[in-house]
């Protein structure tokens, strides 16, 4: 299980320490305890089954169980938690068949990204694909020293950099929804190697296709690339 520390640096995450909660303005109460909330589940703090201990989290941030209970409703309705009656709250992982229902969604939202990144201005583009160049090295990187957990978060940015660059909020918002429901599936096999890789050449054809402005080509390798991903995936646990 990753460490307190392993994704720290998620691409759509930063964290707040719980000291600071008091101290920040403008920002209503429950939303900083939901991010607090959402940083532990997405670190594997909180793993998949657990029962989230509405007094423990309140005591550990200094605040009352009400913003805590309006920050579980809301993770709620993103569908990284569940309410059982008279159980409580859990963190939840989809089933083998939502698994493959996102890992469709996702496929077509990165081919949709990776089309419009394809279309920016050479510039921007050339700066993005740079970027995309420098973070497949430390993929690399990751790869010579076998750490998976390196891989998959450098792997992470990767896709979040041709999504920032499309342009596009919605596509954003709604890339930020799967990516982090599918994390909680990843968190068990992180001490595997999925086929590092092939997955590596694979962003490496990807990045050509976007310095190329290859604008099918890249939008194609994109979509291809998420479903190569996820029959790695089903092979480690199928």
């Amino acid at each position: 299980m990753p460490t307190t520390t392993d994704f720290h640096m998620l691409p759509w995450l930063s964290d707040l320490p719980s000291d600071q909660l008091s101290t920040v303005r403008d920002i209503p109460l429950a939303k900083l305890v939901r991010d607090d909330m959402l940083a532990m589940i997405l670190r594997g703090d909180l793993p998949t089954g657990q029962r989230i201990n509405e007094p423990d989290i309140a005591a550990r941030l200094g605040v009352s169980r009400v913003p805590v209970r309006e920050a579980l409703r809301e993770l709620e309705s993103t569908g990284l938690v569940v309410a059982r009656k008279h159980a409580g709250v859990f963190v939840r992982e989809p089933d083998a068949e939502e698994l493959r229902d996102l890992y469709e969604m996702r496929g077509l939202l990165d081919g949709f990204a990776g089309r419009r990144a394809a279309r920016l201005g050479d510039e921007a583009r050339i700066a993005l694909a740079d970027a995309l160049d420098a973070s497949i090295a430390d993929m690399n990187a990751a790869f010579a020293a076998h750490d998976v957990q390196r891989y998959y978060r450098e792997n992470l940015n990767f896709h979040w950099a041709i999504v920032e660059a499309a342009g596009n909020h919605a596509l954003a918002d709604t890339y930020r929804g799967v990516v982090q429901k599918l994390h909680l599936s990843r968190l068990k096999n992180l001490s595997q190697d999925m086929g590092m890789r092939a997955s590596i050449a694979e962003h490496v054809a990807i990045a050509r296709a976007l310095r190329d402005g290859d604008v099918a080509r890249c939008e194609r390798l994109m979509a291809r690339h998420v479903g190569d991903a996820y029959i790695r995936l089903s092979g480690l646990t199928g």
